[in-house]
């Protein structure tokens, strides 16, 4: 088989998983949330989330009615033949996967208004490419919803703040976001290399699984320290109050220039949809995220 056809095949079977099935550490977290909630109104609201995951399920349907902005994250091997194919083979993926899972048309002209009907239209579903060595295809599809989205900010720092400055930062606007984002959020923290950098990172960083730390133990309690500040706002599930406003944080940073602090937060919902599968040389798929039906 052919590479665009397999990319196409996989694709698919991709966002099928997303939408339907949460990974398991966002399912685990949901659960341990329920389990420690103090408050009534937010142990509901959790309950509610699992019996949502657990029938969407079974019936085989999106656990959200906004299947979201589709959007993939691209590792080729710099071995790979045909990588010009990949963006249109996607797309393909998205119009199959919006007819047959199906997915909520979410692709709209900021200027007509139209809606394309398909889920796909000028840079969508967009695609983030990285290009390493190797002959092998990683492909991660993050749909993302429009409340989340909604909600993320990027911003210029006070260089001397630092650290004091990026922690009142992030839970400024997690207090500015309140329930827009569908509590308990992933979030993603990006910082340095420039405004746009900045919130690429910060993106990027709802893939990481929420039971890997960062590597880098600094950081690694840095995320400690601002999930912590995070759940003590009070917000709570669906933002009715509750001791779980976060179920993570994940951070990421570039280099940056003296005169410059970009940060950015990305705010994941609940639902905090991803699924990733690695195609090798010879045509031989493994889903590493999910296990195929």
């Amino acid at each position: 088989m052919e590479t665009a056809n397999i990319v196409e095949k996989v694709g698919f079977n991709l966002l099928k998983q997303a939408v339907i099935y949460l990974p398991e550490d966002v399912k685990h977290a949901l659960q341990k949330a329920y389990a420690e909630e103090t408050s009534e109104a937010g142990k509901t609201q959790l309950k509610a989330i699992l019996d949502n995951v657990e029938l969407a399920e079974r019936h085989q349907a999106p656990i959200c009615q906004d299947t979201g902005t589709i959007i993939f994250y691209v590792k080729a091997g710099a071995g790979v033949k045909n990588l010009d194919k990949i963006e249109e083979t996607l797309t393909k993926a998205t119009r199959r996967a919006t007819v047959e899972v199906p997915l909520r048309p979410n692709s709209v002209n900021p200027f007509t208004q139209k809606n394309s009907g398909d889920n796909t239209g000028r840079l969508i579903p967009y695609i983030n490419w990285e290009i390493v060595s190797g002959d092998s295809i990683e492909l991660t599809v993050m749909p993302k919803g429009g409340g989340s989205e909604n909600v993320c900010i990027s911003g210029m720092l006070v260089p001397g703040e630092g650290i004091k400055g990026l922690k009142k930062f992030v839970v400024d606007a997690v207090i500015r976001a309140g329930a827009k984002p569908c509590p308990p959020n992933i979030l993603g923290i990006g910082i340095g290399g420039g405004a746009d950098i900045s919130i690429k990172l910060a993106k990027k960083a709802l893939l990481r699984p929420l039971n890997e730390p960062n590597p880098d133990p600094e950081i690694a309690e840095l995320e400690k320290e601002i999930f912590e500040a995070v759940n003590m706002t009070g917000i709570g599930p669906m933002g009715l109050g509750g001791k779980t406003t976060a179920l993570g944080v994940h951070i990421d940073y570039a280099y940056r220039h003296p005169a410059s602090y970009p940060a950015a937060v990305a705010f994941q919902c609940w639902a905090a949809r991803r699924a990733t599968a690695r195609i090798n040389s010879a045509g031989k798929v493994e889903y590493l995220t999910h296990r195929m039906w």
